[in-house]
């Protein structure tokens, strides 16, 4: 009996540095930088969201019967913001329906800047000027803060691959996320024309 009692202590001894090195923690940190960096990405999303109105409002004053452009943007935003992700369910169906609601504002927000150049005075005016160069910033974040999220990504994605980290994974359920990726239209050569 007593040996039974010692060999039992002595399986505990030896399973607990197998636990604390199986990775759960590191996974767990990992998982939270993932969740961390996206709401990061959402920030930044959200912060072009809230130039718009104001963008929208100033277009306005100088394109009245621009309203189909400026009906766009205002229907576009109003998608982009709609679509919410969990980042603990980050998958990949959520990431393409937020992507493609936020493609359809970007795409809105072009149509918006060709109307504008039909407008001198509207592209002098330093209200405008002062949103379109925070508008452009912003764009420049959201690529940044992309970016960071697709290599937070990796790295988790990586860290579950591996071997004995991937067992450990797959018992509580640690899947892959999904990366950020550039649109189909991305790949085509845009035209200039003179």
């Amino acid at each position: 009996m007593r040996i039974l009692k010692k060999s039992g202590k002595l399986w505990l001894l030896l399973l607990i540095p197998f636990l604390s090195g199986c990775g759960y923690n590191k996974m767990v940190t990992k998982d939270e930088q993932v969740a961390s960096q996206w709401a990061q990405v959402e920030n930044v999303y959200q912060r072009r969201a809230d130039l718009i109105p104001n963008l929208v409002s100033t277009v306005k004053g100088y394109a009245d019967f621009e309203k189909e452009t400026l009906t766009g943007v205002i229907e576009a935003r109003a998608k982009a913001t709609s679509v919410q992700i969990d980042p603990t369910n980050l998958d990949a169906s959520s990431m393409q329906q937020f992507q493609a609601a936020q493609d359809g504002l970007s795409s809105a927000l072009s149509r918006l800047m060709v109307v504008v150049e039909r407008y001198p005075d509207l592209k002098a005016n330093q209200n405008f000027l002062e949103l379109q160069a925070q508008l452009e910033g912003t764009e420049n974040r959201i690529a940044v803060e992309r970016k960071k999220f697709n290599e937070v990504t990796q790295n988790y994605n990586a860290y579950i691959r591996r071997f004995p980290t991937l067992i450990t994974a797959k018992i509580f359920n640690f899947e892959s996320k999904p990366y950020f990726k550039a649109e189909e239209s991305a790949k085509e050569v845009p035209k200039v024309e003179f």
